[in-house]
């Protein structure tokens, strides 16, 4: 308004018909998938023969539970701040429970699964499922100190911000558990807005499809950059994620003469 011209690039998220992007919407869901998958092939486990718990089932949550099954794997506990956990152990339908989600705006009710609606008995059941895979996607601080030692996942994908304390990535990292960081999961979002800025500054756009190959590439290329960092170092996904980022400042400083 200021500028009297329409300034697509100054924000993004916005709707497809004022310059927003496809693939937007679940993009933090589709970048913990990609995460979660990597993190499998390097375990040299097959998503086929895994099980998964989602916490949280807003945008992220309730994506990452569909894409995981959509991978293949099964999604036996969901979780969801107003209507406690869901569980199925053979696998709950994702199709099924974000249809009536839609309907409802809780997953309570739910008819195929058990329920546990205490909110603190849920986040237990979540937090300490003997699954393959576990994905906070809800809150900051689930995982602490007080916790982890009962976490059975042999992996586990942050799609909230924040969900492990240092002190439990540590106990975590020390009992042999996979801990993808947040700042590596749940980029995908951030991401596709960098995709939404790059499209309006060049006034053109990407189908869905090359949205998403485009981010399956750039998160399938981090993670192994961070797992390469990880290996040679013999240090956590999160320490070896920001020796990553700031490896890339030192080498950009130097050649730039910043400071200096």
């Amino acid at each position: 308004m200021i500028e009297r011209v329409n300034t697509n690039v100054a924000v993004t998220g916005k709707p497809i018909n004022f310059g927003g992007s496809l693939g937007r919407s679940y993009a933090t869901g589709n970048g913990v998938r990609f995460h979660t998958m990597s993190a499998l092939e390097k375990l040299n486990m097959n998503p086929k023969k895994c099980t998964s718990a989602v916490q949280g089932f807003g945008n992220v949550g309730s994506y990452s539970a569909k894409f995981f099954q959509d991978e293949g794997m099964k999604v036996v506990v969901v979780s969801d701040y107003f209507g406690g956990a869901v569980l199925n152990k053979k696998g709950i339908d994702m199709n099924d429970l974000i249809n009536h989600f839609h309907k409802k705006r809780t997953i309570a009710g739910y008819k195929d699964a058990e329920h546990i609606d205490d909110l603190n008995e849920a986040n237990n059941a979540i937090l300490t499922a003997d699954v393959d895979v576990l994905a906070p996607c809800a809150l900051e601080n689930q995982i602490t100190d007080d916790n982890a030692m009962n976490v059975k996942a042999k992996i586990i994908v942050e799609g909230a911000n924040g969900p492990t304390t240092p002190t439990a990535d540590e106990m975590l990292h020390k009992q042999g558990t996979l801990v993808v960081p947040d700042i590596l999961a749940n980029a995908g979002g951030v991401t596709v807005s960098y995709f939404e800025w790059v499209q309006n500054l060049q006034y053109y756009y990407w189908t869905k499809d090359e949205v998403n190959t485009k981010l399956k590439n750039l998160m399938n290329r981090a993670f192994d950059n961070v797992w390469d960092i990880k290996e040679s170092e013999n240090t956590t996904m999160r320490v070896s994620a920001y020796t990553s980022g700031l490896k890339r400042l030192e080498e950009t400083i130097k050649m730039r003469g910043i400071f200096t």
